[in-house]
């Protein structure tokens, strides 16, 4: 079973990686750096995966608000806590909103929506959009990577190849969990700062 398990995540891992980063990905990318130093795959190829995935998502996200506002979903994003704010930032420091919106736990679709609605033009957005993500990629990737380090020496090494790995979905579910806890927490404040 373990085996199985093991053989999977190296033929799907980097594919998981890349998808998680297209949406929220930042405890996609620290597994991927996790699985990297655990040998699973290579920590360039998890990096480049995490990197391409959240340049694809921010992208998709431009292009939603850029090309349909009126959409009922776009509208319905334009409705959620801290776009207003998000908008407002990105009109007055566009360079910075976009070099820095994925830092924020949960801004991250409504920041690329708003730069779609915005005026910062599309190529603008790219090479922007592309810097964050490879600086992104590998700031999550290394911190998954040092933090196998600190796992490994924390369990030692009498763990066998396969037990690292449940290890790693452990620790990708707990920092999954941790995440949505906030941001459930900072999706809250908005809302009373809003009313």
């Amino acid at each position: 079973m373990t085996e199985a398990i093991h053989h999977f995540i190296e033929q799907y891992g980097l594919l998981a990686v890349f998808l998680g980063c297209v949406a929220e990905g930042e405890s996609a990318a620290i597994l991927g750096g996790f699985f990297a130093h655990q040998n699973v795959f290579v920590l360039w190829h998890a990096i480049v995966a995490a990197a391409l995935g959240a340049f694809l998502g921010d992208t998709c996200f431009f292009i939603l608000g850029r090309s349909f506002a009126d959409n009922r979903h776009v509208v319905r994003l334009r409705r959620r806590p801290g776009f207003r704010r998000a908008y407002r930032l990105l009109n007055t420091h566009p360079n910075i909103f976009v070099l820095s919106n994925r830092y924020v736990y949960g801004m991250r679709l409504v920041g690329g929506v708003a730069a779609g609605l915005s005026s910062v033009p599309a190529p603008r957005f790219a090479i922007l959009n592309a810097i964050s993500s490879i600086i992104w990629a590998v700031l999550f990737s290394t911190v998954g990577y040092v933090f196998g380090l600190g796992a490994e020496h924390f369990v030692g090494q009498a763990l066998m190849r396969h037990e690292r790995l449940f290890i790693g979905l452990g620790i990708g579910l707990a920092v999954a969990v941790l995440a949505w806890f906030v941001a459930r927490h900072i999706a809250k404040r908005e809302r009373r700062r809003e009313q």
